[in-house]
């Protein structure tokens, strides 16, 4: 894949890449850190509003380490995704590394609900 010079001197784009790289980083650090190997009753991986008072789903640690998983997957899709795209226009390279920026943030505060209700 050919990576056009202009895409890493572009400031905009780099100010996008490395905040998505903290973020990604961010929510990977928050949610080891808070994970509890020796937890016997699980974690809250849902909540489903219309069940009443059985909406919580427990599940194990390796569905909030999915989270992670699912972090690095965007964050390498919506850059590929962005150099393939900078050859046809800049705006659309940048907002595609945006939305990228949004859903690890949405990502990042519904792995925080999770882990806080406990």
């Amino acid at each position: 894949m050919h990576i056009p010079k202009k895409y890493f001197h572009d400031r905009i784009v780099l100010l996008l890449l490395t905040a998505n790289t903290f973020i990604a980083i961010l929510l990977s650090l928050l949610i080891l850190l808070r994970l509890d190997g020796g937890r016997a009753d699980g974690y809250i991986v849902q909540y489903r509003a219309n069940l009443g008072l059985s909406g919580f789903r427990t599940g194990s640690s390796t569905t909030l380490v999915s989270f992670i998983v699912f972090a690095a997957v965007v964050l390498v899709l919506n850059t590929v995704l962005s150099i393939r795209v900078y050859h046809v226009r800049r705006y659309l390279a940048v907002a595609v590394l945006t939305m990228a920026s949004l859903l690890l943030v949405m990502t990042l505060i519904v792995s925080n609900a999770l882990l806080v209700i406990r």
